[in-house]
């Protein structure tokens, strides 16, 4: 390898080291909100399935979305997850 491409690897290397910091720092800035996820729009997995988007029913207190730390609340969540919503409407 010459000086060249030592260089480019080096640059590289330490653009992806900012980036995966960048979204370290930024995950640190977020917390789960459940209750508050449409149908089809939840973050992750839950008990009930394995994967983002699955939610069945909107608002269902068991699915859940990254928010911005301290809002969840303030959007009608719970930051820890809860029974069912009775009346829950399917999509």
């Amino acid at each position: 390898m010459n000086q060249r491409h030592a260089l480019i690897a080096a640059a590289l290397a330490g653009a992806c080291a900012v980036n995966a910091q960048a979204a370290d720092h930024a995950k640190a800035a977020q917390e789960k909100c459940y209750g508050i996820a449409k149908a089809g729009q939840n973050d992750c997995g839950t008990a009930a399935h394995d994967c983002a988007g699955q939610a069945q029913a909107d608002n269902d207190s068991g699915e859940w979305k990254f928010v911005a730390k301290g809002t969840c609340e303030q959007a009608g969540g719970k930051p820890a997850p809860g029974a069912a919503k009775q009346g829950a409407k399917s999509k």
